[in-house]
């Protein structure tokens, strides 16, 4: 097995005609009750996976070392839910949501709101309006004008708002490259490079019913280099002490956003002790430079989180043979794809891997492209793998790697159900989310 490996703790591969097992679940067995796509949840891989971020942001952090502490922010879009939440909860992480209905999730599973973070470039007056009778502990601005609307929202009841500045540094990360220059040209924040992060820290500070209490980074996903957001955490840190300079605000926190990578097929990762150590000592060593008392930071882990530890079980249907130039392809339909794990393949060119679930098939491999069922040309899963030629219709192929994404962009395209979520362990089932029915596309049309 690759160094890094994209399956969760407790998978077992197929071994024979006994097949795969996650969590001490038996993969035919757990398709046979909850039926296919389904998305299996190793429940010990993702406590784990917490309590690994949590330890290594609690040590390198700690007042002892000369820092004020970190929190981890668990990303609800990556996968939410209520049982999702509860488990954020029970491991003493807190919770970053992007959305009115993120925010009820998370208040529904008992998320403390003072542990809250609301994102969101765009936000409703309903969302603010909800995000303030919540009492969350932070709101995230986007925009100037966002400002002025929770500024009014806040004065209406007799509250204020928490309000971190979210900052467009200049340095954009991911997949192992950083271009320390400008990256000014999105959606998200507000720009170290034109002053518009410093005008806002100005107008946040000069308006009533706003604490400006923090600053916050996101500068790409999939990140498996440090170098990148250590020089975006250096030119954060500067600008902090930029604005006690000019407003007298030293902001309490700051927020180191996330987007770590994961293995989806065998790329090296960067371990929760990795980057906590890596980034503790660059805000040391900034601070020092900069005479100013560190912050408490945050971090925003979501894939990292949940993305390793879930598995999709997929049914084999159709398989056919097609010539190509150099050969032949087999052609591998699966029961699901487009709907769910193949988004992000659709839209970032993301790339999986697969094994056979059900049984252990020895002999020859084929050229194999594994899609879907829905009707799109680019409902493609896999664009090649090689796949035993023995495998058959109602086999059980395994996709690792998706539990961040997959069930959250999931979408009923062809009115198709999006599959249910079943935590597993000590060989026990628990379903999380249920597998959507027609019951439910009625539900939402007046005309039934």
């Amino acid at each position: 097995m690759a160094a890094f490996t994209p399956w969760p703790s407790t998978w077992v591969p197929a071994d024979g005609d006994r097949s795969a097992q996650i969590g001490g679940f038996d993969t035919r067995s757990l398709a046979a009750e909850f039926g296919t796509p389904v998305f299996a949840l190793d429940l010990a891989d993702l406590r784990g996976r917490m309590d690994a971020w949590a330890a290594a942001a609690n040590e390198h952090f700690a007042p002892e070392r000369g820092l004020a502490g970190a929190d981890v922010f668990y990303a609800s879009k990556a996968f939410t839910c209520i049982s999702m939440i509860r488990l954020v909860v029970e491991r003493g992480l807190c919770a970053d949501v992007a959305s009115g209905g993120e925010l009820a999730v998370a208040l529904a599973g008992g998320m403390d709101p003072a542990r809250i973070g609301v994102h969101g470039n765009n936000k409703s007056a309903e969302e603010i309006a909800a995000a303030l009778d919540a009492g969350v502990g932070r709101i995230v601005i986007d925009s100037l004008g966002e400002l002025d609307l929770i500024s009014a929202a806040a004065g209406e009841r007799g509250v204020t708002a928490p309000i971190f500045i979210r900052v467009t540094t200049g340095v954009h990360a991911g997949a192992n490259e950083y271009i320390a220059t400008a990256h000014e040209d999105q959606k998200f924040g507000l720009s170290l490079t034109d002053g518009s992060a410093l005008a806002a820290a100005r107008r946040a500070v000069e308006l009533p019913n706003l604490e400006l209490a923090g600053l916050h980074q996101h500068i790409g996903s999939q990140i498996s280099d440090l170098e990148g957001h250590a020089v975006s955490t250096r030119s954060l840190l500067s600008l902090r002490a930029e604005i006690a300079r000019e407003t007298g605000v030293l902001v309490p926190d700051v927020d180191l956003g996330g987007g770590y990578g994961i293995t989806y097929v065998d790329e090296p990762t960067l371990s929760p002790d990795e980057v906590c150590a890596r980034m503790a000592g660059v805000v040391r060593a900034a601070c020092e430079v900069l005479e100013v008392a560190p912050p408490r930071i945050s971090f925003e882990p979501g894939r990292s989180i949940v993305g390793p530890a879930m598995v999709t079980l997929y049914s084999v249907g159709a398989i056919k043979r097609v010539t190509i130039d150099d050969g032949e392809r087999s052609y591998v339909a699966i029961d699901g794809s487009m709907g769910d794990t193949v988004l992000r393949p659709m839209l970032y060119g993301s790339v999986y891997t697969a094994d056979v679930a059900s049984r252990e098939i020895s002999g020859p491999t084929v050229r194999s492209r594994i899609v879907g069922k829905h009707c799109e040309s680019g409902d493609i899963m896999i664009r090649d793998i090689d796949l035993p030629e023995g495998l058959e219709r109602g086999d059980l192929l395994a996709i690792p790697a998706t539990g961040a994404y997959g069930r959250s962009m999931a979408s009923n395209y062809n009115l198709l159900a999006r599959s249910p979520v079943v935590a597993v362990e000590n060989g026990e089932a628990t379903l999380w989310l249920r597998r959507d029915t027609v019951s439910d596309f009625f539900a939402v049309d007046p005309a039934y």
